[in-house]
């Protein structure tokens, strides 16, 4: 079970995690500006993590028209992230969380027999750094947009 259960209305755990292009990026950078979107995935090139992420890029237009900065989040090394992404042409980037913090302090974890694995969650953060959706499982991407809509 995730150590940290967070809702709606909570304020949104900062962090500092590094894109497959080795640019970092930060909660705070993007406060009173833009909203935020991180999607914690389990695995790079797995189908249902595939599936998940090309929805978020199939619709992208959409998510452009929100201003929001988009982030796939797990484990992986940046190699790893790479080759996903560009595999499937991700127009948004992915976050290397190689020790997994950020996806804990996210609840973004759970148990699987000895093993913690990256639990899928979408976690929407607006531009005053909270939570306004926050969700596990694979939302779609309409709820995601309309979560995003309400917070401009």
């Amino acid at each position: 079970m995730p150590d940290t259960f967070l809702k709606a209305g909570d304020k949104a755990p900062p962090f500092t995690l590094k894109t497959q292009k080795g640019k970092e990026v930060s909660l705070k950078d993007f406060k009173d500006k833009r909203p935020v979107v991180l999607i914690f995935y389990p695995g790079d090139m797995t189908p249902g993590c595939t599936i998940q992420l090309c929805n978020i890029r199939d619709n992208w237009p959409k998510f452009e028209e929100t201003d929001a900065a988009v982030y796939g989040v797990n484990h992986a090394d940046a190699k790893s992230h790479a080759k996903f992404a560009e595999k499937h042409q991700f127009p948004f980037p992915l976050l290397v969380d190689e020790d997994k913090k950020v996806s804990k302090k996210y609840g973004a974890i759970k148990k699987l027999f000895s093993a913690t694995v990256i639990k899928r969650t979408v976690a929407v953060i607006d531009k005053d750094g909270k939570i306004v959706f926050y969700k596990y499982g694979m939302p779609k991407e309409t709820e995601i947009l309309k979560a995003l809509t309400k917070s401009i």
